[in-house]
């Protein structure tokens, strides 16, 4: 089985992709989407150990936490201490289940791929990206997004142009959905050519 690191900076439309690799076939694990569970689940009372009064009825409040931990690099690290190990754990039983079950390719959705040194863990990266103007666009469009925080959680990623740089596929995004999925699929196509090659040498 080959596995795809899908990861992109914020705004650069990854989610968006990761649905295009999900809808061409392929299982996708979503780092995001894990931690939600995991906050309501198994974590909660991990975070709750060390962030009092940040969970309600066995949840984990993100608001609140976010509030503890946010300005806080040390407690940001505690609290990646905690998270990491269970994400991690969550998508070496998804890659296994599916690796048993013969599926050729996989991708693992990993926001902070090269941040956290998981490149490492897959066998070729996808990078997700857009022009500056593009993201900037999307990312304040967010709800409760401003310049400051915009800024913030860019100097915390690689940037997009040392991640294209590492990067075995690159899909730019801002020429539409269209041809993000025509990338997608060339993708696919090439990464199970190269399966079935691999297979009969």
């Amino acid at each position: 089985m080959i596995v795809l690191g899908l990861t992109g900076s914020i705004g650069m439309g990854k989610s968006a992709t990761a649905k295009m690799f999900a809808e061409a076939g392929v299982p996708v694990h979503d780092s995001d989407e894990t931690v939600h569970r995991l906050y309501s689940g198994k974590a909660a009372p991990l975070v709750e150990a060390a962030f009092p009064g940040t969970t309600q009825a066995g949840v984990v409040d993100r608001v609140k936490l976010a509030g503890k931990v946010l300005a806080d690099p040390a407690a940001l690290k505690k609290l990646e201490a905690i998270v990491h190990p269970l994400v991690r754990a969550d998508a070496d039983a998804f890659l296994a289940k599916h690796r048993a079950a013969g599926v050729p390719i996989a991708v693992l959705d990993i926001p902070l791929l090269y941040e956290t040194g998981a490149r490492n863990r897959v066998d070729k990266v996808v990078v997700v990206t857009a022009s500056p103007e593009i993201q900037r666009a999307r990312v304040l469009a967010r709800p409760g997004m401003s310049e400051e925080k915009f800024s913030a959680i860019l100097a915390k990623q690689v940037p997009d142009a040392e991640k294209r740089r590492q990067a075995d596929f690159i899909i730019d995004t801002g020429h539409g959905f269209e041809a993000a999925r025509k990338a997608v699929e060339a993708i696919v196509a090439e990464v199970a050519g190269d399966k079935s090659d691999r297979d009969v040498s």
